[in-house]
């Protein structure tokens, strides 16, 4: 039986915000499909998609540029297609949404991570591809061609690295103050490399839009299946959107109070209601289709700190 008031917010939450239809498949391949293996018919693709007001022709437009980005491959069954996360897109798509799901204990200790890239030592088209992705993985623009990051992630920066085909070419170095010499603290970096500004704000929005649901999900708990899913990818979608912006840096470089924090919490909380209503649904969707479709991977339950916690 659907829940009335979760009807009504879920009409609301699409009209002010409708997600873009190539970003809400990206949202619903990571939150949903790479826990059962990363494939899926395009037919329980469009049933999947169909309560969020996303069309088959929509769809399939959606997923042919996934594909041409080299994020999805495709493969035909006779008259049926289905879609396969790239097994090189694969690892981004697990470091991207473990940022999602992971809680945030991430401690600083006194050091930077630094890219450099000497004036001539890579082509222009090369600096612009390495520049656009160490932004999206979090690096601060310290001064031309140098970027920094206080927690850097050894395995995502080295595979930015090996794409990018531009090893061997860029040094990469950890720094840290140097004793006695009167500079100033290191600290201070965050402030000349980020303006955090946008991203509480999105945080805080974040807030206004969910806390509502979560009052309204604790004092009447009663939803089905489908209502469950498109609250949990809502959720997902709309937390995705604010953590890609989010330089993720350590707690102790962070303003107080750091609305991120209550925001994961948030989300962990509306997640842990959803997750197996949502479950439901989606392997219902999935095995009209393929009656083989898997269950998730025991690793899906360790989101959010535990979902059985």
């Amino acid at each position: 039986m659907k829940n009335t008031r979760c009807t009504a917010w879920i009409a609301d939450f699409l009209e002010r915000d409708p997600p873009r239809s190539k970003s809400l498949v990206m949202t619903i391949f990571g939150d949903a499909i790479v826990p059962r293996g990363g494939a899926i018919w395009l037919g329980s693709l469009i049933e999947l998609l169909a309560p969020f007001g996303v069309n088959d022709r929509l769809l399939r437009t959606s997923v042919f540029r996934l594909a041409q980005e080299g994020w999805l491959s495709s493969q035909r069954d006779g008259r049926r297609s289905a879609y396969t996360i790239r097994p090189e897109a694969l690892a981004r798509f697990e470091r991207a949404y473990r940022r999602i799901y992971a809680p945030l204990v991430v401690h600083w200790d006194g050091s930077w991570t630094l890219v450099i890239g000497p004036a001539g030592s890579i082509g222009a088209a090369e600096r612009g591809a390495l520049r656009k992705e160490l932004l999206w993985a979090g690096y601060g623009l310290i001064s031309p061609g140098i970027f920094g990051h206080p927690a850097s992630n050894t395995e995502a920066l080295e595979d930015i690295l090996v794409r990018n085909e531009v090893q061997g070419k860029l040094y990469v170095c950890h720094t840290t103050e140097l004793p006695g010499v009167s500079t100033r603290p290191l600290r201070d970096m965050v402030g000349d490399c980020w303006d955090l500004s946008e991203v509480m704000a999105g945080y805080q929005k974040f807030i206004a839009s969910f806390q509502p649901l979560l009052t309204l999900l604790q004092e009447a708990p009663v939803f089905d299946a489908e209502q469950a899913f498109v609250i949990r990818s809502l959720l997902t979608h709309a937390y995705r959107r604010v953590q890609l912006h989010d330089p993720q840096l350590p707690v102790e470089l962070l303003p107080e109070p750091w609305p991120g924090t209550q925001a994961y919490a948030l989300a962990r909380d509306l997640y842990r209601i959803t997750y197996a209503a949502a479950e439901e649904h989606i392997l219902a969707t999935l095995r009209r289709e393929d009656a083989q479709a898997p269950d998730v991977e025991p690793w899906f339950y360790e989101r959010f700190g535990g979902l059985n916690t």
